[in-house]
This record gives C-alpha cells, sequence and structure tokens, in this order.
C-alpha cells in the first residue's frame, strides 16, 4: 500500500473519530441540559404545591376566626446595622464535603419549622425537622443545634415514608445502643442527646438519597416577665466554643470528672460545627427556618414587637394574636426575640396551675415581681468592677457594643462610687492598681482606656472571674460585677463553679452581648452570682441598649427574699433559695399542693434597709385548668435546681446529698416525666430495613451558619475533623473544562498528523 493511500486513511479515521466525538459531546450537554431542564420543572413542581399547601392552610387560619385579621408588618424595635451575613449572597449549589481521601461528599440538609403557641405565660413549642439527604451515598446526620435552657423536651416523633415512630426515652447509654445497633443493621433511626441545657445534637441514621426524614420535637417553658412585658426567646444558632487547654476542671459529677479531661458527662460538647458563611458561601441557605407563633394572652394583648426580626401580625381577636416572620423563612444566624404586652395589671397570668387527678396532687408556679425601687438614703456604697472578653470573637460589632456600654456606664456613675476596669483574652490585666473614685477626670481616663481595647485570643474566662473576686472588698461597701462576654467557651462547669467559689458578699450580673450568645452559661453566671442576665445585641442600635441595661445597674430592689405559704403549705418549692430581685425582674416560684383552693400568701424581704410584705392571692385548680405543661415546667425546673447544686462548691450547698445521688434522682425524674436530660436521651427506630449496605454509609454534619455579629476571628482555627467544604457538582459527566480539553487534545492530533503530510 502507497503512502498516500495510507495519509487519506488516517485523515478520514480522524475525520470520523472526530464527528464520533461532536455527536457524543452534543449528546453529553443535551443530557445536562435536559438533566436541569427535569431539576428546575421538578423545584417549579414543588414549589407549586408548597405554594398550594401555604394556601390552604392560611385559608384554614381564615376559616377559624370570626372576621378578617388586618395583617400588618412590624419592623425590628431598633435600627438593625448591616450584619455578617449581608456580605455573603445566596449562590445556591450544592453543599460538599472533601474526605480524608480527597473523594466529594454532599452533606445533609435540614429545614426546621418553629410553632410556639403561648397561653399567658407559658409556651408550647413544636419543631419539625426535615432532614434529606442530596447526594447518592447513604448518610448518616448530625445536626448540633441550640434549645432555650429551660425548655422541658418531652416528646419525639420520627417519619420515614409510611412509618411513624414514638421515641422511647431511655438513659444515655442505653439510647445510644439502641441508636448504633439500628444503624448497624441499615434501619432508620433518630437519636436526641443533651450536652448543655441550651445545646442538643439530633443524629439521624441511614438517611437515604430521594427518603426524607422528619423528626418532629415538642417542649414547654415559661415566658419571662422582664420590665413589666413578656418575652419568648427561640434559639436559633450554635456560636463558637472555646476550650481552654486544661479541661481537667470541668466537671459535672465531681466522682466522674475531677481530674479528668475525658470526663463524658462533662466534656462531651460535639466538634465544633462547620460554618456555612466561612466555608462555602456559596451554599448558604436562606430559607432553613420559619417561624409561627400564636399568643393566647387571656386579657388584651397590647402590642407585640421583636428586637430582632421583622413581623407579620395578625390580630384575630384582642386576645389572640398571630405572629410570623415578615420573610417566610429566615437564615438561622440568630435567636429570635419576641416582646408582648398585656393590657391591665390584675391578670391571672403570674398564677398557673394543674391537677393530676392521678396522682391527687397539683402543680403551681407563681411569679413574683419586685416592689418600688429603694429610696437614695437606703442605697450603700457600691465598688463597680468591669469585666470586659476581648477574646477574638469579641472582634468587630460585639466588642463595639461593649465600649458603647461602658461609655454610657461609667459616665452615669454616682459620686460616692468606686470602680475597676479588667479586661481578659488569653490572659487578665487591670486598669489602675487601685480602685478609682468616680471623679470626671477618672472617668474620662477610663473611657480613653476603654475606647483602645480590641477583641484577640483566646478566652480565658477564668482569668477574668479570679481577677475581678479574689481582691478583697472595702468595708461598708457592696461590689458590684458587670461580667459582659459572649460566654463562647466550652468550660461552663468551671467557670460556673468558680463564680460561687470566689463571690462571698459581691453580686454578679452578666451581659451577654451577640445574636447567638452561650445563654446557659450567662444565666448560670446570673443566678451562682446572685445578680442578673442581660442581653446586648451588637447588630442593633448599641447607645439604646446600653443606656437601657446601664440604667438596670442598681443595688438590688429586694433582698432576703422568702415567703410565707399560710395554709397552702407546699410540698416542695423550687428554687429553695429565692434570688435577690432587681428593677424590672422578676422570679417564678413553682412546687407541688395537696388541696386545691384560694389561698393568701405573703413575699417578705427587704427593700434598702426597710423591711417588705406583699400579699398575693393565689388560686390552685381542682381540675387541670392550665394543661400537663405546667407539671413538666415544674419537673424541669427540679431538674435544673438540682443540676445548679452540681456546680454549686460544695461548701454552699443547702443540701446533704451527694453527686451520685442528684444523678440517680435527674436520671429517674427524666424517665418518669419523658424528659431530655444531661443522663437521658429520646431515641427512635423503624420497623423497616432502608439500607441494604449499613457499612458503606458516609457520616456527614449539617453545616451551621455563622453567628451574626461574629467575624472569621471568632472561630479561630478549624477543628481537625470538621469537613472542608468546597463547591461541586453532583452529575457524573466530566466538566465542561475536561470536555473543552479532549476537543482541543483531538484538534491537535489532526493538526500533527497534518504537519507530517
Amino acid at each position: 500500500m502507497s503512502i498516500k493511500p495510507q495519509k487519506a486513511i488516517a485523515y478520514a479515521l480522524a475525520g470520523i473519530f472526530g464527528i464520533i466525538c461532536s455527536i457524543v459531546t452534543i449528546g453529553i450537554l443535551f443530557s445536562n441540559f435536559s438533566q436541569d431542564v427535569t431539576d428546575i420543572s421538578n423545584r417549579a413542581a414543588d414549589n407549586a404545591r408548597r405554594y398550594v399547601h401555604d394556601q390552604s392552610r392560611r385559608e384554614l387560619d381564615r376559616q377559624r376566626t370570626d372576621s378578617s385579621p388586618q395583617v400588618r408588618r412590624v419592623e425590628p424595635t431598633t435600627e438593625r446595622r448591616p450584619g455578617a451575613l449581608d456580605r455573603f449572597p445566596d449562590h445556591g449549589g450544592q453543599m460538599v464535603a472533601t474526605t480524608p481521601d480527597g473523594r466529594k461528599l454532599a452533606l445533609p440538609t435540614v429545614k426546621s419549622d418553629y410553632k410556639v403557641d403561648i397561653r399567658g405565660d407559658l409556651a408550647t413549642v413544636t419543631v419539625e425537622q426535615r432532614f434529606e439527604n442530596p447526594g447518592e451515598v447513604p448518610l448518616n446526620a448530625t445536626y448540633q443545634f441550640p434549645m432555650a435552657e429551660e425548655a422541658a423536651v418531652y416528646e419525639m416523633i420520627m417519619r420515614v415514608g409510611d412509618e411513624r415512630i414514638r421515641a422511647d426515652i431511655q438513659k444515655k447509654e442505653e439510647a445510644k445502643k439502641t441508636f448504633e445497633k439500628a444503624k448497624s443493621e441499615g434501619k432508620s433511626a433518630a437519636l436526641l442527646e443533651q450536652h448543655r441545657p441550651n445545646l442538643f445534637t439530633q443524629q439521624v441514621a441511614n438517611l437515604m438519597p430521594g427518603m426524607p426524614v422528619d423528626v418532629t420535637l415538642r417542649y414547654v417553658q415559661t415566658v419571662d416577665k422582664i420590665d413589666g412585658r413578656y418575652q419568648v426567646v427561640v434559639p436559633l444558632v450554635v456560636g463558637p466554643r472555646f476550650n481552654p487547654g486544661d479541661m481537667s476542671k470541668n466537671f459535672l459529677v465531681e466522682s466522674e470528672g475531677a481530674g479528668s479531661s475525658n470526663d463524658a458527662q462533662a466534656n462531651d460538647l460535639p466538634t465544633a460545627p462547620p460554618v456555612s458563611e466561612l466555608d462555602a458561601p456559596e451554599t448558604i441557605d436562606p430559607e432553613r427556618v420559619s417561624l409561627e407563633v400564636r399568643i393566647d394572652g387571656g386579657v388584651p394583648i397590647q402590642s407585640v414587637e421583636s428586637p430582632t426580626h421583622v413581623l407579620e401580625v395578625s390580630e384575630l381577636n384582642p386576645r389572640d394574636w398571630q405572629v410570623g416572620l415578615a420573610e417566610g423563612r429566615t437564615i438561622a444566624n440568630k435567636h429570635f426575640v419576641l416582646d408582648y404586652g398585656l393590657e391591665g395589671q390584675e391578670t391571672d397570668a403570674g398564677v398557673l396551675s394543674y391537677w393530676n387527678e392521678e396522682f391527687n396532687e397539683g402543680y403551681f408556679s407563681v411569679l413574683v415581681e419586685p416592689p418600688a425601687e429603694p429610696a437614695d438614703e437606703d442605697i450603700v456604697k457600691r465598688e463597680m468592677v468591669f469585666v470586659l472578653d476581648c477574646s477574638g470573637s469579641m472582634h468587630g460589632q460585639p466588642m463595639d457594643a461593649s465600649k458603647a456600654y461602658m461609655r454610657f456606664a461609667l459616665k452615669n456613675l454616682r459620686p460616692t462610687d468606686h470602680f475597676r476596669i479588667i479586661r481578659f483574652s488569653d490572659s487578665a490585666t487591670e486598669y489602675s492598681r487601685e480602685p478609682k473614685l468616680a471623679t470626671d477626670a477618672n472617668i474620662e481616663e477610663a473611657i480613653a482606656y476603654v475606647n483602645d481595647l480590641s477583641g484577640y485570643g483566646g478566652t480565658m474566662m477564668t482569668s477574668g472571674i479570679r481577677q475581678a473576686l479574689e481582691v478583697p472588698v472595702p468595708d461598708d461597701t457592696v461590689r458590684l460585677v458587670t461580667f459582659l462576654t459572649d460566654g463562647y467557651i466550652g468550660n461552663e462547669y468551671e467557670i460556673i463553679r468558680l463564680v460561687g467559689d470566689k463571690l462571698g458578699s459581691a453580686r454578679l450580673f452578666a451581659m451577654g452581648v451577640g445574636s447567638g450568645v452561650n445563654r446557659f452559661l450567662l444565666d448560670e453566671m446570673g443566678k451562682m452570682g446572685r445578680g442578673f442576665t442581660k442581653y446586648l445585641d451588637p447588630t442593633k442600635d448599641v447607645e439604646a441598649q446600653a443606656r437601657e441595661l446601664a440604667t438596670r445597674l442598681q443595688t438590688p430592689v429586694l433582698t432576703d427574699i422568702r415567703i410565707d405559704w399560710g395554709e397552702l403549705g407546699p410540698r416542695e418549692q423550687t428554687p429553695e433559695k429565692i434570688p435577690d430581685l432587681f428593677a424590672g425582674q422578676s422570679v417564678r416560684v413553682m412546687g407541688r399542693y395537696a388541696t386545691p383552693g384560694t389561698y393568701d400568701i405573703e413575699v417578705q424581704g427587704k427593700s434598702g434597709t426597710r423591711e417588705v410584705t406583699i400579699p398575693l392571692q393565689v388560686e390552685l385548680a381542682e381540675e387541670p385548668s392550665d394543661g400537663k405543661s405546667v407539671e413538666l415546667v415544674w419537673a424541669q425546673r427540679t431538674i435544673d435546681e438540682y443540676m445548679h447544686t452540681l456546680t454549686t462548691p460544695n461548701r454552699l450547698r443547702r443540701t446533704e446529698l451527694t453527686d451520685e445521688q442528684i444523678k440517680e434522682i435527674v436520671t429517674n425524674m427524666g424517665l418518669d416525666y419523658s424528659l431530655v436530660t444531661q443522663w437521658t436521651s429520646f431515641v427512635a427506630v423503624s420497623e423497616k430495613v432502608v439500607n441494604p449496605n449499613p457499612a458503606g454509609a458516609a457520616d456527614g454534619q449539617v453545616p451551621e451558619a455563622q453567628a451574626d455579629g461574629v467575624t472569621r476571628k471568632g472561630y479561630g482555627q478549624r477543628a481537625s475533623s470538621t469537613p472542608q467544604f468546597g463547591a461541586a457538582t453532583a452529575h457524573g459527566t466530566p466538566e465542561p473544562t475536561t470536555i473543552g480539553g479532549l476537543l482541543l487534545a483531538m484538534l491537535a492530533g489532526a493538526f500533527g498528523l497534518r504537519r507530517k503530510d
């Protein structure tokens, strides 16, 4: 065969190969286009179904009311400043983690729907979580989420396909074994565990592609009354946590944790959650959460507002209002806070009761509010100690908010006050060696010092506490400590116990600075410190908030509080020791009663140097008037009181029970009342096997949003076990750049053959 026929054959083969590749390429592109069209069509169908569902639900809501309510938009109560999330628009895409061996793994997603039913000052919350697997590989999903620290979580239901499984309450170790067994058998399973009273983990085993798992949680909580208005908080975001190198003192049950950094009970915080905005901003889910609130005030509702979110409010009737998010759904980057007021002073909202016919006993709740503030002549000299968290998580807006608070607080000191300023991050330093008298010159100098502070480094909170409390208190002086922090640490138990050990005669006020702060730690610090806890949102008008909070920092309005129960004679009272009351505060006292009826009781205490008596009349039900929620709240408050005892230094405890006895009591109460506690968990297991190869399932953690107002510095170095994120597609076809490369290679080959011609 001659050379020319060989070249002709080569050219012909190259041409045929090029035609085939072009056809294949066009086919692939058409297939991807078809898949995209299908995806768009499916999304459109889902949106249409969701729209029809929403319209049907709204129509039913309208039919329930006698008249068509007027819907109005309610803006946040203070001006909103641009937050960290405003810098990250949503670009859609798929959340993908890179495994250690370089494989791309689609992460599980979750959407949460909150429904809050408020009656007077008692709230029942239903949380519906839908877990989905957007990839092609079975997943074992982990979701870390916050909860109201005093919530009584009493029910969990799992739905998989046509199965509906009510979860069982079991001891924590047993529940974990039940869950792991179901996971190994390829069954769908869900496990709810408490790590802190405000931090939970939901695990879902064998989450299959195209088969969502729905988990419904229900809990009850009381609604606090602050400055004459009721406030309900729904936590939505988990902030970062700093753990000091030595966690050996962070024990809860001393016999299990003292001297050990591996205490399973005290140090069982899960790995810090992956943060969408830091690791994969293109995959932010702006519709993670929906929230609806129904308020039955019992009396006409005066107003409803939120300092955190824009609301859509419907007044169904004067006593019954419905509240939702104006945008429908929202990103879960800050806690939801709702304030409402009731008309009139004489209401029954402060007294709740429930009669349990089976046990022939009742449960009651009484809200105690303080009298008028004491006269100036009754107020003793004060040493005002300000402790500022200057760690990395406070960088930016939180630090600016703390400075704003300090400027106002310093300018409003009394001429007879002395003050100290302490900053801490990796260690603590103090503004001056001796307390300064609140003169104009000293205050101006102190403000200049505060203005130069910045946020960096770790959160060694113990150093700040020791610096504030270990110095002797001057004679005839009351020490009032204001502690400004976001509470983003993992050694909460060590901190709470240290406050109790070092407090002495001082009062400590915890000021939570942030939109998603660690409320469990801050509330316990205020409780252990015999003061109170307030919250400052750095994304709002900080000047207005600083003025409000600083004016509350006075001496207690009512101290040495006790209650003369008269003929009521409750079987138990919680809290056993009633804390001091400050202006704008209230305290809830709960217990059990043996005989229904109307009783006259007296709240006694001291206002300054004067003895005060506040008469109250309480009516205790002989029928289940307020529902079983009162019983559940009583049980949870009793559990909380026992848990508080565990973090109280032994010399300050009011009980002779050992740590092990308290643990046993809490465990049994969790089992008896079906409540999630430190040592009891909910577990649900399906009957069907959904994953024939459970060993091949991958582990994935649902990513969390970055807390609004917290910068990258606040999250520090990523934990080694936290997945790395990147944008990737789920298609099994070559990327367009790869296809282009193949075409270029073919053209180059043909060009090379031609050059040999």
